[in-house]
């Protein structure tokens, strides 16, 4: 450390010092750390916030100067997050990936009306319908604002769903009024993540906002495919094997009842094969003296079902793919349940 740097720091006072120290713990004692915009939000709502994530991450507001400074003593990467430390800005750490972090931090936000002279963080609509106001000036000033209002059975009906704020604008004076007089709250109120720093690597919050059902089920539909490929192709994997074993028994069963190969396990098929078309010939004889008393009184069979008995091994092959598609089904849901359990994990 150069005499300069050592001057500097001897001059930073005690709390500071201390200060710094909390936030290096802090960063260290996690294994994902963010920058969480704070800006506009109450010293109540946001000591509430730090209460309801006691227990999965631990929030710490300080000057950005302080931040910064902590953030360089500890290194590693994470000063990175120096970037995104502007404005109301504070330090969250958590042993929770990124994505689970995003989720608890979205899913906390709640409504709060929002005051003159803010930006607007989406369309700002009055809705269609009874205000519960009774007549008087307040008609006017909706009307003023661009909304689409009347008197109508003693009191005043908003007539359609009336845009008084575009997303980007600023909320003028009588716009907020209307909107307190009506108990609308169309802002949310939370921790906004800017940035987290994790296992070397740096999210946005752009890359952390996804759908995770529907990434789920992209996941699973890709393994599903390349399950399908596998057997198709007759790559075998672990996953895959059993099946295609499975379907090469079927297919060897059907080629040894059709080509009439007398190997132990179809030699039974082939004596009920035999049979069948045995009975269905006898059926067909009316002179009972040519035939053994056995089959004296076999009556001819109903129809279609000869066909069915001389057919027998198309019977065979068609259960054998019905059980293969069983089990492929019960190891798609393996495969789907196993595929759950680890996004579960990731996303939290």
């Amino acid at each position: 450390m150069s005499a300069e740097a050592e001057r500097k720091t001897e001059t930073i006072p005690q709390w500071k010092r201390e200060e710094v120290d909390d936030i290096v713990d802090l960063i260290e004692g996690y294994s994902s750390v963010g920058i969480v915009n704070v800006t506009g939000i109450p010293s109540r709502q946001l000591q509430t916030m730090r209460r309801n994530l006691h227990g999965s991450a631990e929030l710490r507001i300080s000057r950005n100067t302080l931040l910064n400074r902590a953030l360089d003593e500890v290194d590693e990467g994470v000063e990175e997050l120096k970037e995104y430390v502007a404005g109301e800005v504070g330090l969250i750490g958590t042993n929770d990936n990124p994505f689970g972090l995003y989720k608890q931090l979205e899913e906390s936000k709640s409504p709060a009306p929002i005051g003159a002279g803010e930006v607007a963080p989406n369309d700002i609509v009055i809705p269609e319908g009874d205000t519960g106001v009774d007549p008087g000036p307040f008609v006017g000033e909706l009307q003023s604002i661009g909304a689409a209002a009347r008197i109508m059975e003693g009191s005043i009906h908003v007539t359609e769903d009336s845009l008084v704020v575009e997303e980007g604008e600023e909320v003028s004076d009588d716009v907020a009024n209307v909107l307190s007089e009506l108990g609308m709250e169309p802002k949310e109120v939370g921790l906004d993540l800017e940035a987290v720093y994790s296992d070397g690597v740096l999210f946005e919050a752009d890359e952390l906002a996804i759908d995770v059902e529907e990434y789920r089920a992209d996941v699973e539909a890709a393994a599903a495919r390349a399950r399908n490929l596998s057997v198709n192709a007759v790559f075998p994997t672990a996953q895959t094997t059993p099946t295609l074993v499975q379907k090469a028994t079927g297919e060897a069963k059907s080629l040894g009842l059709q080509a009439e190969i007398e190997s132990p396990d179809v030699v039974p098929d082939l004596v009920s094969k035999a049979d069948a078309q045995l009975r269905a010939l006898a059926a067909q004889i009316d002179d009972e003296e040519a035939l053994p008393d056995e089959l004296a009184d076999v009556e001819a069979p109903a129809a279609g079902a000869e066909a069915e008995s001389q057919d027998e091994s198309s019977d065979e092959e068609t259960e054998s793919d019905a059980d293969e598609a069983d089990a492929d089904e019960e190891d798609d849901d393996d495969d789907d349940s196993a595929g759950g359990e680890g996004l579960g994990v990731m996303f939290g």
